[in-house]
Parts: C-alpha cells; sequence; structure tokens
C-alpha cells in the first residue's frame, strides 16, 4: 500500500509533469485561456494515461523489444480515439474549443515516457498508480493555469464572472504571449518554493545534528537546548 501511495503522490508535486518535469507544455500552452479547457484535457490525458499505464504493464513480456515505442503509440493511439468519440458524443463544445490537441494525446510526452520508463518496468497496479498521479497533476496544473488566464483576461472563471464590475480585462493574458508569461511565472514559483523547501530542511538537519548526544558534537562542546 505504501508503494501504492508512493508512485501516486509523487505525480502530485515531486514529479508535478508541467513545473517540475516540464514535460507536456504544447497542450499547457495552447488550451489553457480557460479553466474548462484545461480541466477537459486534463481529464483527457488521466484517462489516456492511466489506461495506457495498465495495458502496458500487461503486455511488457510479450511485446518484442525492437517494436515496443511502436506497439505504445497504437495503444495510446486507440484510447485516444475513444476520448475523442466520448468528447464528441458527451462533451461537444469542449471538442471542438480543444481542437487538435486531443489527437496529439497520442504523441504527448508523458503518454510515451510513463509507458517507457515505468509501465515496462513494472506490475499493473504500480503502472495505475503512476498514471493516475501523473494525470491528476497534469490536470491540476492545466486547470490552474487556465482558471490564472481567465480570470486576468476575462475577470471570469469556469465561465462565472468573478471580478468586479469595474475591472478591466487584461486580454495579454488569454493570448500566445500570456500562456509564456504565465507559465514562467508559476515556474519561478515553484523553484522558489522547492528551495526554500530544501533550505528549511537544511537547517533543520543542522540543529538536529547538534544535539549534544553523539560523541561528534560533544567533542566539538556542542550541547543541545
Amino acid at each position: 500500500m505504501n508503494a501504492l501511495w508512493k508512485e501516486f503522490s509523487k505525480g502530485l508535486w515531486k514529479e508535478l509533469p508541467p513545473f517540475k518535469l516540464v514535460l507536456g507544455l504544447c497542450p499547457t500552452l495552447a488550451v489553457t485561456k480557460t479553466a474548462d479547457n484545461g480541466l477537459g484535457m486534463g481529464l483527457a490525458v488521466i484517462f489516456v494515461l492511466a489506461l495506457s499505464n495498465l495495458l502496458v504493464s500487461l503486455v511488457r513480456n510479450i511485446i518484442p523489444p525492437k517494436v515496443r515505442i511502436a506497439c505504445f503509440i497504437v495503444i495510446a493511439a486507440t484510447l485516444v480515439v475513444a476520448v475523442e468519440l466520448l468528447m464528441q458524443a458527451y462533451a461537444y463544445p469542449l471538442y471542438l474549443q480543444l481542437g487538435i490537441f486531443v489527437p496529439l494525446i497520442v504523441v504527448n510526452c508523458i503518454i510515451l515516457g510513463r509507458a517507457e520508463a515505468f509501465a515496462s518496468r513494472n506490475g499493473p497496479l504500480l503502472s495505475v498508480a503512476d498514471g493516475l498521479g501523473l494525470g491528476l497533476g497534469f490536470a491540476m496544473s492545466l486547470t490552474f493555469l487556465g482558471g490564472l488566464r481567465e480570470l486576468l483576461g476575462y475577470g471570469t472563471l469556469f465561465g462565472q464572472q468573478i471580478a468586479w464590475s469595474s475591472f478591466k480585462p487584461f486580454g495579454f493574458m488569454v493570448e500566445a504571449p500570456g500562456a509564456f508569461v504565465c507559465l514562467g511565472l508559476l515556474l519561478g514559483a515553484m523553484n522558489y518554493a522547492t528551495n526554500w523547501r530544501r533550505r528549511r530542511q537544511g537547517l533543520a538537519e543542522i540543529e538536529n545534528l547538534s544535539c549534544g548526544s553523539c560523541r561528534a558534537c560533544s567533542a566539538a562542546g556542542v550541547r543541545g537546548k
């Protein structure tokens, strides 16, 4: 159970795809004009990533090594076709908004990367946990970025008016350059938070070492408070 949680939780922060691994940036930049678009693309990626990891893990021992990448692409393409049909049936306006980026999930580096680096080397349960964790992290990242751009660019969130009546939308944020600016700011914030956490952990380790209970501290004349 601990192993499953470890593989699932890593995608929520430690290996957060757009901000930690810096993967899947094409849909991250292209479809996040609104929170709805980001959430829709994120859910599609969760579906494809989790099931492709599962299927790759199940057939990993019978796929010839020379054609494994081609087999991974076929598996991903089959799942993406299923996603397209489901979106056309139940969320057609969203499908039109996402456009070409739905079929491009097939060659998303997150899908193929997890199939090659993880699912092809681990069992089904761990592979599903890995896919769900990274997919959920990707969905949350796209939804947050899309919500931020929508709020600043339109004054709305999930289509609902949020900003005050005198708010002047910053149209730049829902254009292509605005996507790069928002992504850069979020990457900087994530790096700052990570470095700050590491510095705090380093200080804590130094304080813990000065405990007065080990021979090194005693020899140096250090006593814990």
